[in-house]
């Protein structure tokens, strides 16, 4: 029961976190392997297991969502189905051993992308990068999403600015929007598939709804520094914890 408990706790706060910013997976991820699932299982079921809090969290952003282009949701509707299903096929062939490899790696590069995405959106605006039909850069995230889904919501952060989006509360539903469309296909995927661990991706599901819910009103609240502030620190807490597994 305790292992339970550890585990609604993480998904409770990974779901307000993805809300807000992105990154509960860096919550969920490291309490289902602590709890000794398996890490390609527990990738797949930390998929699940926040996939509800997308769902809170873009229906706590539907007014941002629906201020969108309608011809350009459908464009970025296609581009995430077909990024997000790759992603999910490519860890039903990936090993243990080999997920262990990369996913320190991952940690860190959705740390990092999140850190300096002011820096890189500015690169980008001076390259002509920043094109909000880019649709390419969204299938490479999405297929990210659909592979490791650790620090998504952090990833597609960064690459809105890079599109060059200001508005915080425009970019979190849009991230939610898109983060609940890949997490949809990776969860058929890795059901069809047989590799979610059920009992304790039911528990999470319940808390990260709930969690991501809570998140949409307090994202509007907090001032955006220290969203980054704490999201950063997670970020490199977590990569840090997997480079020592790594390691050991």
């Amino acid at each position: 029961m305790s292992d339970y408990g550890l585990l609604a706790c993480a998904a409770f706060f990974a779901g307000v976190l993805n809300t807000i910013a992105g990154g509960g997976t860096f919550l969920t991820l490291p309490a289902l392997v602590f709890t000794g699932v398996p890490l390609v299982t527990a990738n797949a079921t930390s998929a699940v297991a926040v996939s509800p809090g997308y769902l809170g969290g873009a229906a706590g952003f539907r007014r941002e969502i629906s201020a969108y282009p309608r011809r350009q949701l459908l464009k970025i509707v296609g581009a995430t189905l077909f990024g997000g299903l790759v992603g999910s096929l490519l860890l039903l062939v990936s090993s243990n051993e080999a997920f262990s490899f990369v996913v320190p790696f991952l940690l860190l590069i959705a740390t990092t992308a999140f850190a300096f995405a002011e820096p890189v959106q500015k690169w980008a605006q001076r390259h002509r990068f920043a094109k909000a039909d880019n649709m390419a850069s969204l299938i490479v995230v999405a297929i990210y999403g659909g592979y490791f889904n650790g620090g998504l919501g952090i990833v597609l952060l960064a690459l809105f600015a890079c599109w060059g989006m200001r508005d915080l509360d425009q970019m979190n539903g849009l991230k939610n929007a898109i983060s609940l469309l890949i997490s949809g296909t990776s969860v058929a995927t890795f059901a069809l598939a047989g590799l979610v661990a059920w009992p304790q991706a039911l528990v999470m599901m319940a808390a990260a709804t709930i969690g991501g819910y809570a998140g949409a009103p307090l994202a509007r609240r907090l001032p955006t520094a220290l969203v980054r502030a704490v999201i950063i620190m997670v970020g490199t807490a977590m990569s840090l914890i997997f480079f020592a597994r790594l390691l050991n």
